[in-house]
């Protein structure tokens, strides 16, 4: 994790400047290099690159093959260690170069190339204009991983020497050159220790050595080293925002730091958990909340940002989508699976659930945990809060009232105190600093949303029978596939399901996102719940085939009067039985008075035990009126 520390080299206004202190979690004192003058900056206005490569490509990563983002990946593994050490010795770097086998100057160039980037990205192999004179042969790069899985990770356990003369024979047999022996060493050094063990000595000698001892969450000594993200169905019904009618009970996904125990992100949701909500979840876990803050009116801090090293993950199928995988490897952000039957990693994100859940049950509308709890009340008719409304309390109750009360799993202290002392350091131990900030949000987001491939046509790109074009578009109009010039190209789009009425397209030749709109930009902006569900409409209606955009959109409409006409018919349903009861109370006090006060009905007197002016503050203006 990339953190900014006094005494750190930092870019502000396109020029360099050193870091002096830290004013707060926003704001940071510097001098500047040039002028010698100091001033007080917010971390928004800083970078850690040279103004020069700010506006470099960063999502390489999509466009990127697979064996050409592994070959990134290995080299990001073999840099990682000195990444966390911020005044690391030439012989640290040399003892690194020594175990892979690399050169100095090739670790301090990795190094190099991902500081300027903070992207894994940024270690892809560059196009040379000497391609293919120094590289080894395609072939025999393969022959050398084919037989290093089939003779050297076996439990015959065969030695490198063993492996190489194999190797060494076959290329021969095959009249390729043979590789040298360094060489495949180095590919064996390059393999996973865990795995290694697991193929040659077995899967339980494997995890005796790899799996952490019972207590703490390993590796969580510090802020977003280790963050887990789940999802729950919140405890509550919410109603829409225009009849304010229940609607049912929406999904909250959260991402809790485990060292500190703040909650880095939230999102709330109507739509079941899936890929979405867990990249916006993350995306909002590691931008700062300040703007976001703003404008919901919230003068407090939420100062957890940045990227975290470690994301941990149950083994919902959410989590295992390729874009998921690719944009947390694009960040250098290890995700990983919680393991069956293991004790240690400890529940954290579920006790925080539990946390919210009684939070909730506090509130009008609460369905409480199960059944007994609910006994007979009412939820829906009681239920008052919108999606927008829900999301406000519960930002507000996390950063006014749950990073500020003692904690139990963190020795009873809060954790925005906690938080604090890491960042800032105290009197015993050193603070990290605080998290980098964010140059490109943007990207960052649309990184961890959901994307599919299509080819681009004269008119532009269809996506679930919707249409979208845009000039940008325009140049690679029928691009021939790299591998297979039978075959058109696929691009990448990335699509937002809230709203599908603007895509992104992923340029290849700058590696930026440009959002393409409908190609009839008279269509009503839809999400694509409402996409999904008229297309199911239909083809249960009608045939596949039929099937175009104009139908789409014509059942889109009689979807939407529908739902108006329902909610309201079902207003209007309740506010006739309303009135139906107000009047049948009325009546029946009548008829009560009248019983009691037969002999004295001709004079005007008052009730003994209700005043006239109570009688009457059950009546509401137009009352009587009959509804048609």
């Amino acid at each position: 994790m990339k953190t900014i520390q006094p005494g750190q080299l930092i870019y502000w206004k396109g020029s360099a400047a050193i870091v002096l202190e830290f004013k707060g979690f926003q704001e940071l004192i510097v001098r500047s290099v040039e002028s010698g003058k100091t001033d007080i900056v917010h971390l928004r206005e800083i970078s850690l690159r040279l103004p020069s490569d700010i506006n470099k490509p960063r999502s390489a990563h999509l466009v990127a093959e697979d064996k050409e983002w592994n070959k990134a990946l290995e080299r990001f593994e073999i840099i990682k260690p000195l990444l966390s050490i911020h005044h690391r010795s030439a012989e640290q770097v040399q003892q690194v170069a020594k175990k892979h086998s690399k050169g100095v100057a090739t670790i301090y160039r990795w190094i190099k190339q991902f500081e300027e980037t903070g992207l894994v990205s940024s270690l892809l192999r560059q196009k040379r204009t000497d391609s293919g004179e120094t590289k080894l042969d395609k072939e025999v790069e393969e022959l050398i991983g084919t037989l290093i899985q089939e003779e050297y990770l076996q439990e015959e356990r065969k030695s490198i020497t063993k492996v190489f003369n194999l190797i060494k024979a076959e290329c021969k047999n095959l009249d390729l050159p043979v590789p040298h022996q360094n060489t495949v060493y180095a590919r064996v050094q390059k393999l996973e220790d865990k795995e290694v063990l697991k193929k040659r000595l077995g899967a339980k000698i494997s995890k005796q050595k790899h799996t952490p001892t019972p207590g703490k969450f390993p590796g969580a000594d510090y802020p977003n080293a280790v963050v887990q993200i789940d999802h729950t169905p919140v405890d509550l019904i919410i109603v829409d925002e225009l009849h304010r009618l229940p609607i049912g009970r929406p999904y909250l996904t959260i991402s809790i730091d485990v060292a500190t125990k703040m909650i880095s992100g939230f999102k709330m949701t109507l739509d079941p958990p899936g890929s979405s909500s867990a990249g916006l979840c993350i995306a909002n876990a590691i931008l700062p909340k300040e703007n976001w803050l703003a404008k919901r009116d919230i003068e407090v801090e939420w100062p957890i940002y940045g990227k975290m090293q470690k994301i941990h993950v149950d083994n919902a199928k959410e989590f295992h989508g390729n874009m998921l995988k690719r944009a947390c490897q694009q960040h250098g952000i290890i995700l990983e699976f919680r393991p069956k039957g293991q004790p240690n990693y400890g529940p954290h994100v579920e006790r925080a659930f539990r946390t919210f859940m009684q939070e909730t049950h506090t509130l009008p509308g609460t369905t409480f945990s199960n059944v007994k709890e609910k006994l007979n009340y009412n939820s829906e008719g009681k239920a008052v809060m919108t999606l927008s409304e829900l999301e406000l309390w519960f930002t507000i109750f996390l950063v006014y009232c749950y990073h500020h009360r003692p904690h139990r799993g963190i020795n009873k202290i809060p954790p925005i105190k906690l938080y604090m002392e890491c960042i800032f350091g105290d009197k015993d131990k050193p603070g990290i600093g605080l998290p980098a900030p964010i140059e490109d949000e943007e990207t960052l987001r649309l990184d961890f949303t959901p994307y599919i491939e299509r080819t681009i046509q004269r008119q532009g790109v269809e996506i679930d029978y919707v249409h979208y074009y845009s000039d940008a578009l325009r140049k690679w109009i029928g691009t021939a596939d790299d591998e297979n010039p039978t075959k058109s190209k696929k691009f990448i789009f990335a699509r937002d399901p809230r709203d599908i009425s603007t895509i992104y397209f992923f340029d290849p030749d700058t590696s930026r996102y440009i959002p393409i709109p409908y190609l009839n930009t008279s269509r009503p902006t839809i999400s694509l719940w409402e996409l999904k569900a008229v297309k199911k409409r239909l083809i249960e209606e009608n045939d596949a085939y039929v099937i175009d955009e104009e139908v789409i959109f014509r059942g889109i409409k009689k979807m939407r009067e529908i739902e108006a006409q329902a909610i309201e018919k079902t207003r209007l349903s309740k506010q006739q039985r309303a009135t139906e009861k107000r009047k049948r109370r009325m009546a029946e006090r009548r008829k009560n008075w009248e019983v009691e006060h037969e002999t004295t009905s001709h004079k005007a007197e008052v009730l003994p035990n209700e005043t006239a002016d109570e009688l009457l503050d059950d009546i509401e203006p137009f009352n009587d009126v009959e509804l048609y």
